[in-house]
Formats: C-alpha cells, structure tokens, sequence
C-alpha cells in the first residue's frame, strides 16, 4: 500500500467518523417532577422510531423537578432544547422571555398539549379518615399535602381544583376564598414539586391525604409498591393540560430543531399516546383513551379557562407575590 493510498484510506475514514458523529445528536428535555417514569418510557420509544425511520442515533436527556423552578433554570441559562410542563404559565413565562416562540400553543395540535390530566386525593391504605370529597380535606384534625403553588404547577392545579369546586356548587368567590384558606391550614407543610410531595407523604409519613396528579397514582404503585395509598376520586376537579414547546434560544445554537420538533411531535402518535395511558396520563386520543375507561374513571371536569380565564390571569390573581394565595396563607398558621 503506497503513503498515498493510505493518506486517502485515512481521509475516508475521517469522513466516515464525521458522517457518524453528525447523525448523532442529544436531546435535553426539561420536564415537570412526576412526569419522569413517563419520559423515561418514551424517550425509548422515541429513539428507536427515530432511528428507524431516519437510520439515526439520538440520545434524550432528562431534568426533572417542581415545573416552576425548572422554567425559571431555563430561563437562566440552563440548555433545553425542549421543555415538557404540566402547566402553561411557566411555557408563557419562558416566552415572555423570548426563550420559546411567542405563539408555541399554536406550534402543535391541541394547544401543544398532548396529554392532559387531573386532580385526585391520595389516602392512606384503608382510609382511614373517612376522606371522600373536597370537604373532608378542611376538617379539623386532618393534614394535607400539597406542592406550593409557586413552586410547581401541581400545587397550581391543586388550589385552582378547590377554588373550583366550590364555584361550581354555586359558591360565590368569598365563599372559594374561605374555603380554601381552611384547606391550607390543614397543610403541615409546601412541597417544592410533586416528587417531593410525595416522598413527604409515604416515606416521611406526613399528612392524612396527598393532593396530586392522577399520574403518579401509576408512579407510586411502581416505586412503592401496590396498596400503600387508595385513591380517592373527587366530586369535581379540574382539566390539567401538559404542554410541550421547543426552546428556540438552544435550538438555533445546536441545530436541533427539527429533531426537536420531531420528539414532540411523536407525543401525538398512537404508541406514545398507550405509554402515556400507561402512566395514567390521560390520551388526547379518543380510540385509546377508550380502550383505557378502566383507568381513567369519568368525573366532573371544569376548564381553567371556564372558572378563571386562563391560567396567566389565575396566575395574575391568585399566585403572583400579593395575590390570593399570599393572603390565604401563612406559614405555621393554625
């Protein structure tokens, strides 16, 4: 083999290398705290569809934490290229900051929300305080958990849930003030996100009842084990959507914006949307949120946007420093 034959062979496999490492690329999606096991699934999924039908490697990264806190990491300077949230207002605080596009719900279908979920109350194995609808979580004697409200949208959806269930019974919004100021006297203590929450609740052993997303029904049986909790479905609650948005600041410096678009489009598809049912997050798909009435049992759901406007004008009114929340609640206040 002459040096020059060699210097080719050589040149060849350097292009060779290059093509490799150009048709593989990482992916960091920073998502809410009980959506992990989730995203853990579909990150699987997603890989292998992706290299199926593009013949390339991509690897996904994870963050989670309380959502409100994660947005504002992004917000920081921390390098998403796509953020996967239980609640808008912390996509529209990151588009207030021209992080991700102004009109990201539009971006994908649904409101770029490809799942949704809602509220439940979580007990102790036998129920032992008797607990069965909102108004058993104000008695007296009875401790809640619940995510702090500025923190997370667990506890966002959680207070708007309450609030929400008493407007809906005809209650005025004295009435829903009142009420939930006593719920919150019953909290021993605010929870950063809902992992967090959770662990309080069955590992710290605080509280009679955890306020939290359906999903992490699912989460709990898995990493605890079956029967520890009950769950308690409530007269009423509230629709959580779970939206999703590529964060353009990283995506115009990486170059992964179709890659970006392509992993949260795939959250529509008919696979994602079974690993989601799986996860008791409930399927914007009609045929499999059917073929899983089982798990996802009907309730009276209310809107954000039907009791509140929308979230940015609940977030405005009741969780902005000064707002409602503030004024209900005291730390270590009985």
């Amino acid at each position: 083999m002459t040096f020059r034959t060699k210097i080719l062979l050589a040149g060849v496999a350097m292009l060779a290398g290059a093509s490799a490492f150009a048709q593989s690329s990482t992916l960091l999606n920073v998502s809410y705290d009980v959506a992990r096991e989730f995203y853990k699934d579909y990150n699987t999924a997603f890989v292998a569809h992706y290299k199926k039908t593009t013949g390339k490697d991509v690897k996904i990264d994870q963050s989670h934490a309380g959502s409100s806190a994660q947005a504002r990491a992004v917000a920081d300077g921390l390098d998403a290229d796509v953020v996967t949230m239980n609640t808008s207002t912390d996509v529209e605080f990151l588009a207030e900051k021209g992080v991700v596009a102004k009109d990201w719900a539009k971006r994908f279908p649904d409101n770029a929300s490809p799942t949704t979920s809602t509220m439940l109350m979580l007990v102790r194995n036998g129920n032992p305080k008797g607990i069965k609808d909102w108004d058993d979580l104000v008695k007296p004697g009875v401790q809640v958990v619940i995510v702090n409200p500025k923190t997370g949208g667990n506890g966002r959806y959680a207070y708007l849930a309450a609030w929400g269930y008493i407007k809906k019974k005809g209650g005025t919004d004295a009435q829903a003030a009142e009420f939930v100021g006593k719920l919150f006297k019953n909290v021993p203590i605010l929870a950063r996100g809902g992992r967090d929450a959770t662990t309080a609740f069955l590992q710290r052993n605080i509280g009679d009842a955890l306020i939290t997303f359906e999903s992490e029904v699912v989460s709990i049986d898995r990493e605890f084990g079956a029967g520890k909790v009950d769950v308690v479905y409530p007269s009423i609650s509230v629709l959580a959507e779970n939206p999703v948005a590529v964060v353009e600041r990283t995506t115009a410096k990486k170059g992964t914006g179709e890659l970006a678009k392509a992993y949260l489009n795939y959250l529509y598809s008919e696979e994602a949307q079974e690993i989601a049912a799986k996860h008791a997050l409930r399927p914007r798909s009609q045929a499999v949120l059917r073929k899983h009435a089982a798990t996802f049992k009907p309730l009276q759901l209310f809107t954000v946007q039907e009791l509140f406007g929308s979230l940015s004008e609940a977030q405005k009114v009741h969780f902005n420093d000064g707002g409602q929340f503030d004024k209900l609640y005291t730390p270590g206040a009985k």
